[in-house]
């Protein structure tokens, strides 16, 4: 065998190997097909992330994402002709969704997770679903009109959250000067607020709210009139399972087209305890579907 003819094996056997290693991802990230295989699915879901995913007092997940999930849910079953399909949940941190995405301990990210640039590098986004804006918690009578006015207080920053990031960008700019006080949850934040440990928690204004009136502290605590960002809120699968993003992009244009998202909004932002009127931003990603990354508007640039 000359050189020659032995190049050319080597180059055929390297190709069938990336082939084969191209195959292999391409089956990993069709989640249909295992989908179809197993008769299961698992949903990420969020502790406390009210009124979008958390645990309710029986500890059973519910919320305004997670309903829209088990609609996708339903449209797969449909899809793989599957009369039944176990749903499993597996309840995330927001540091932990990400991984325990990619690495297949979910199927489907039901929470409160900005569409940004950064995370469209690692995962893909339905068409947004809601769309908040980044507002700063205080007790009531603190004065939060820029971001100067937070100079020299302690602020709590949750863990793996674009607040997290943009107030350490802006820290980091000479913007502000501020006390970041790093916590592991939206919940561990909140309560440093209403104990006194911090003075002001930057975080979506919708789950600001859903915190507060779930504990009854909104004749103590209000939001900053100061709006920091544009937060787009997705369904996050694996990067590359088209299969599975078109199923829930074609299930939320359905919802959209046919207004039946007005009834889920106002079942879950339209309550006794709890009041979000829907924003423009949002009511036009239901007439326009779109995944349009979040920005940091004082900055100027994607979150």
């Amino acid at each position: 065998m000359n050189s020659t003819s032995s190049s050319l094996q080597r180059l055929g056997a390297l190709l069938l190997a990336l082939g084969g290693l191209c195959s292999a991802q391409a089956q990993g990230t069709d989640t249909l097909a295992r989908v179809r295989e197993t008769r299961s699915i698992t949903l990420g879901v969020r502790e406390s992330a009210r009124p979008f995913s958390y645990l309710n007092e029986a500890k059973q997940p519910v919320g305004y994402s997670v309903d829209l999930c088990l609609a996708a849910v339903e449209e797969i079953k449909r899809e793989l002709k599957l009369p039944e399909l176990k749903v499993n949940y597996l309840t995330v941190s927001g540091p932990e969704r990400v991984p325990k995405l990619l690495a297949g301990q979910i199927d489907l990210e039901c929470g409160s997770t900005t569409n940004t640039k950064a995370r469209q590098a690692q995962v893909d986004f339905s068409y947004t679903i809601f769309v908040a804006g980044m507002r700063v918690l205080v007790p009531k009578g603190t004065k939060v009109d820029t971001v100067k006015d937070l100079d020299g207080m302690p602020v709590a920053i949750s863990k793996g959250t674009t607040s997290e990031k943009l107030f350490t960008q802006l820290q980091s700019s000479g913007e502000a000067r501020f006390q970041l006080q790093q916590y592991a949850s939206n919940g561990e934040a909140f309560k440093a607020v209403r104990e006194g440990k911090a003075r002001a928690f930057p975080q979506d204004d919708a789950l600001l709210m859903g915190l507060a009136s779930r504990e009854k502290a909104l004749d103590s605590l209000g939001l900053s009139s100061m709006s920091l960002s544009v937060e787009p809120y997705g369904i996050m699968m694996r990067k590359g399972d088209a299969k599975l993003v078109d199923l829930v992009d074609r299930t939320l244009s359905r919802l959209y087209s046919s207004g039946e998202i007005q009834g889920l909004y106002k079942k879950w932002f339209s309550t006794d305890g709890l009041s979000i009127p829907m924003s423009r931003l949002t009511r036009d990603s239901f007439m326009r579907p779109n995944k349009e990354a979040g920005v940091a508007m004082l900055l100027g640039y994607s979150i």
